[in-house]
């Protein structure tokens, strides 16, 4: 590798597949690289919660054998990624964030699984909040993950870790978690494209459905293709989901594909800074973000307008759902009496969020799906928002604070993206550019149920336009 190596390490996933795939560069030697910027950038960022730096060499040796032998190139051949805590890795522990663990897991998750098969190589887990909870990656056992673009400031949450270590170009491409927000919300404080997707359209499997229908796995990139690319390796169904979502028509990454004017075809656009929950108003770099996207996406040929969401309040669905979620992962740990003080608050407040109770939250939620159907969907191909209310918050922002207390910080970043979860709603966050204060703005893009390909479109046709994976933090 020569010093052109940070140009592929910051060339995303279809670079780094292209160059394994050419011989320009082999797997071996890309996972060095990459363990070698993980070495020397993490120490700072703090996103790894382990490195699996020998398993990840013999992987590559395999990938490199495999490409010699002239085996047929899975899509990922060579490319290295991250995993986030509350994935399994087979024979690495998984701690969801906390200490309560510490028996590895014996099999990798079926998430993990499809992207080894696909050629990627596995370099280590990332960090989070304890389960996930909050959206700011902030752990007792693995300390605070710090935003590549500003060090004193939050990267978001819960995949703030797997969003800090793309960000920084540690790997091109790491896999979260979405439950409020959790993928969207770090890419919108790291500057990168993260999208959740419909309700169904990952596997949750070895579980039959993730955080009581509000969560799904995905990953984070510096580009629309390269998330496309990614989805259309760990996307589809197992026996057992409770939850599954319909084969769309063609690849993600066809659709990720058609950045022209003349192969896009127009699009009814309805944009809003309207929050979801009331009381939380948007600041003004994300109020202008919206409007220089709607504004840009009118120039692109589309019918854009303002719109009155009239969103129906997802609170009563939300919190059962969060809290029973909650429960039911905390119920798997090895040893309860090393959860983290507020989240064992957590547990004692949610004591009410009952099998019945989660039953009628997911029937509410069927119902808020009809809804916002009804008063956005409509009217509109796609919904344009702010991804999140405020600027990052300064690392720390949780310290010591309880658990109501910490929920009530929490909630101005998720006051855009939640409401998604309740619903199903297939939702991208994507780079708008940069504020003063130097860090990424952002915003949110949402479509219809099993409608990501639409996403995934417009998304890469602001993103020729508004390009964004060039730049680095200086790191």
């Amino acid at each position: 590798m020569t010093e052109s190596s940070d140009d592929l390490l910051f060339s995303g996933v279809q670079g780094q597949a292209e160059a394994v795939a050419s011989g320009h560069v082999s797997a071996g030697e890309l996972t060095e690289a990459v363990l070698s910027r993980i070495d020397k950038v993490d120490d700072a960022v703090n996103a790894f919660t382990v490195v699996l730096a020998d398993e990840a060499r013999a992987e590559a040796a395999l990938r490199d054998a495999a490409h010699e032998r002239g085996d047929d190139m899975g899509p990922l051949q060579g490319v290295p990624v991250a995993i986030k805590e509350e994935n399994a890795v087979g024979g690495v522990v998984t701690t969801f964030g906390g200490a309560a663990n510490r028996t590895p897991a014996s099999d990798d998750n079926i998430v993990v699984s499809r992207l080894r098969a696909a050629g990627a190589v596995v370099v280590g887990k990332t960090n989070m909040p304890e389960f996930g909870i909050y959206p700011f990656t902030e752990s007792l056992r693995h300390g605070n993950t710090r935003n590549p673009w500003d060090l004193d400031r939050t990267p978001g949450g819960s995949s703030g870790g797997t969003a800090a270590a793309v960000a920084s170009g540690m790997v091109a491409v790491g896999i979260g978690g979405d439950g409020g927000g959790s993928i969207r919300i770090p890419s919108a404080c790291c500057g990168l494209f993260g999208l959740k997707p419909t309700r169904g359209r990952v596997s949750g499997d070895p579980n039959p459905d993730l955080w009581c229908a509000l969560g799904t796995v995905g990953p984070l990139t510096r580009s629309v293709l390269d998330s496309a690319l990614v989805y259309d390796v760990v996307r589809g169904n197992r026996p057992g989901d409770r939850y599954t979502a319909p084969d769309p028509d063609t690849s993600f990454a066809e659709a990720a594909r058609l950045t022209s004017s003349s192969s896009q075809r127009s699009l009814r656009i309805g944009w809003s800074t309207k929050a979801t929950t009331p009381g939380h108003r948007p600041a003004t770099e994300h109020v202008r973000a919206v409007e220089e996207t709607a504004a840009l996406l009118e120039g692109l040929g589309h019918e854009v307008f303002e719109i009155d969401p009239r969103y129906p309040d997802a609170t009563s669905a939300f919190l059962p759902q969060l809290f029973r979620g909650v429960r039911e992962e905390a119920e798997l740990v090895e040893d309860p009496d090393l959860l983290e003080p507020r989240t064992r608050q957590m547990l004692l407040m949610g004591r009410w969020a009952t099998p019945t109770v989660r039953a009628w939250a997911e029937r509410r939620g069927e119902k808020l799906t009809r809804l916002v159907d009804e008063r956005i969907f409509a009217r509109a191909d796609v919904l344009l928002t702010p991804t999140i209310a405020r600027r990052p918050n300064p690392v720390g922002v949780l310290g010591r604070s309880p658990a109501p207390v910490a929920l009530l910080k929490a909630t101005p970043m998720v006051a855009y993206t939640a409401l998604w979860n309740v619903t199903g709603h297939p939702a991208a966050s994507l780079p708008a550019g940069f504020a003063d204060d130097g860090l990424p703005t952002a915003v949110q893009l949402v479509a219809r149920v099993n409608d990501e390909a639409t996403l995934f479109a417009v998304a890469a046709q602001i993103e020729s336009v508004r390009p964004w994976a060039d730049r680095r933090p200086a790191l």
